[in-house]
């Protein structure tokens, strides 16, 4: 399982091949909206949940599922990207987990993502 007590913040890029390793968790009704990378790892974002990729070992074959129900999270807050600054930011607070930080670099919209999130916590 992803270490969340050490990896507090992700920096990320856009990163299509991360999707295409999640096909089979996907539900019904459920559409990826973006997949990012991390280093090794990857995140894609749902229209019902974040699911965390986490490449283990040292060939990377063994790889790690987190998901991350937006139903369970307690509160968010985003930042979007400014006129110099390009990058987005995302923090989700979630009981018992603490917070997660999210950093989208280049253009992302974050704005969406944010109202799947909206639709499961409100």
């Amino acid at each position: 399982m992803i270490d969340f007590e050490n990896m507090k913040y992700i920096k990320m890029r856009e990163d299509e091949k991360y999707s295409k390793k999640v096909v089979d968790l996907i539900v019904q009704g459920e559409e990826v909206l973006g997949s990012y990378k991390a280093v090794r790892d990857g995140v894609v974002f749902t229209t019902k949940r974040i699911i965390i990729i986490n490449v283990q070992g040292f060939t990377g074959k063994k790889t790690d599922y987190t998901s991350l129900p937006y139903a369970k999270f307690n509160a968010y807050s985003i930042e979007s990207s400014g006129v110099f600054d390009m990058d987005a930011e995302l923090n989700i607070y979630i009981s018992g987990m603490g917070m997660l930080k999210f950093e989208f670099r280049g253009r992302s919209d974050i704005r969406e993502i944010s109202r799947f999130i909206s639709q499961a916590i409100i």
